[in-house]
């Protein structure tokens, strides 16, 4: 087996989205950053509701997907298909822009803390003018497996095989082939997982900090930065003393242009002057 090194490390810079919410961007700061086909990585964490409570009132998307996963907190989605999710603590929020949605994010807490992350994912050409659709996941609906050394696993996108017994995450079916795993390791312990060679991968800790790769040649990363990881099939991964939160995620790259306007992602710029259009005119959707 080919273990997986880091070859890149992005660490997040802070910034402001939606009506003022305080978040740290690593992947899609610029549009030179990303791993196809992931776009971008927002995390958001704050107890002072200041930093929070504008949250991100309505505004459109086209042409791929988002995966809001929320640690802890309460928010309330809507959109213009009379959707309305209420995404809690451990729930994950997975909806399709396809041609178009208009949708808002707003908390329904006004005190303690909010954390969670958006994660923005490509659609190929064949499927940006799909209906949009969308998918409220509780907390109790995602696998959580325990590790060995006391900690666990949760599987919201995709199969992890751990030690022979796979475990399916609640999104499949993807084109993309998504895995997002929420990986808690323990203090000075060790995860290994077997990841597929073609797909690009990256690793995102949110909390504590890890060492990548086999233990000989490992490389340290930090908190709130982005490690994208070299082609292999399998990850190793070395806890810190104060044990690590992180983010595994991996993903079938499409290998086609993109194209981006803010919140719309197409494949040339032709279709991205149709969207700006289709939004001014009242036809996005």
């Amino acid at each position: 087996m080919t273990t997986r090194t880091i070859q890149q490390i992005i660490q997040s810079v802070a910034t402001s989205d939606g009506g003022g919410v305080k978040l740290r961007r690593s992947l899609g700061q610029t549009q030179t950053l990303r791993l196809d086909p992931f776009l971008m990585l927002d995390e958001f964490s704050s107890i002072n509701p200041d930093d929070y409570i504008a949250g991100f009132p309505e505004h459109p998307h086209r042409g791929f997907e988002t995966v809001t996963y929320l640690l802890e907190g309460h928010m309330l989605h809507s959109d213009h298909l009379g959707n309305q999710g209420h995404l809690k603590s451990g729930g994950v929020q997975w909806m399709r822009a396809g041609r178009g949605i208009i949708h808002s994010e707003m908390p329904q807490q006004d005190q303690g803390r909010l954390q969670g992350f958006q994660l923005w994912v490509n659609l190929p050409a064949s499927e940006k003018m799909q209906t949009a659709a969308y998918r409220d996941i509780q907390a109790d609906a995602i696998p959580v497996v325990a590790l060995p050394d006391g900690g666990q696993l949760k599987v919201i996108a995709g199969q992890a095989d751990i030690a022979g017994i796979r475990t399916d995450g609640p999104i499949q079916g993807l084109s993309t082939d998504l895995l997002y795993l929420d990986v808690r390791i323990a203090s000075g312990g060790h995860f290994t997982l077997p990841l597929a060679n073609d797909h690009n991968a990256f690793v995102y800790p949110y909390q504590g900090h890890c060492n990548i790769g086999a233990a000989a040649s490992s490389r340290p990363l930090a908190a709130q930065s982005v490690g994208i990881l070299s082609k292999g099939d399998s990850i190793d991964i070395h806890a810190g003393n104060e044990g690590v939160g992180l983010l595994l995620l991996a993903a079938k790259p499409l290998n086609e242009p993109i194209a981006q306007y803010g919140p719309f992602v197409m494949n040339t710029r032709e279709e991205i002057e149709q969207a700006i259009a289709d939004y001014k005119n009242g036809c996005l959707v």
